[in-house]
């Protein structure tokens, strides 16, 4: 599957240095995080060495290079979300999902992470899974959204 994948974005991107990022960021779509063979076979396209491939796509948050779940939990770390309840939401999204930060649940569906700001100081505490931005979350808000997301599971 890699190699498809990887062959369908460097068609849609093209090899230029420039498009390295994209091509990361479409394969990344496809399986939520790059395996060192996705990295290995980006490389030989761009004609670049796999460790500057590595560095770029380990330097960015949004790209993963080990397996995450299917629902990727980004909770923003700043000031302004720490002042307005931060460390009660991510107490409760722990609690919830029965995981650690960095971890992923058992049957692989969420991971919990930490990002820098996101832009969303005014309506902090924020927290973003996969594309959707989430903000002003207390404890009762995250437990209504990961419910909603773990009864998404089926469909």
């Amino acid at each position: 599957m890699t190699k498809e994948v990887v062959d369908a974005a460097v068609a849609e991107y093209g090899t230029e240095r420039t498009n390295l990022l994209p091509v990361l960021h479409r394969v990344s779509e496809e399986k939520h995080w790059l395996s060192e063979d996705d990295l290995t076979q980006i490389a030989k396209a761009f004609s670049l060495p796999a460790a500057e491939v590595h560095s770029v796509a380990s330097f960015y948050s949004l790209l993963s290079v080990k397996p995450v779940g299917k629902y990727v939990i980004r909770v923003c770390r700043t000031i302004s979300c720490h002042m307005n309840g931060k460390a009660a939401v991510m107490d409760a999204l722990k609690k919830i999902l029965d995981i650690e930060l960095g971890e992923t649940t058992q049957d692989n569906q969420f991971t919990l992470l930490e990002t820098n700001c996101m832009g969303w100081c005014e309506a902090a505490p924020a927290m973003l899974i996969n594309d959707t931005v989430h903000t002003n979350l207390t404890p009762e808000k995250v437990r209504d959204i990961i419910s909603d997301y773990k009864n998404k599971r089926g469909s």
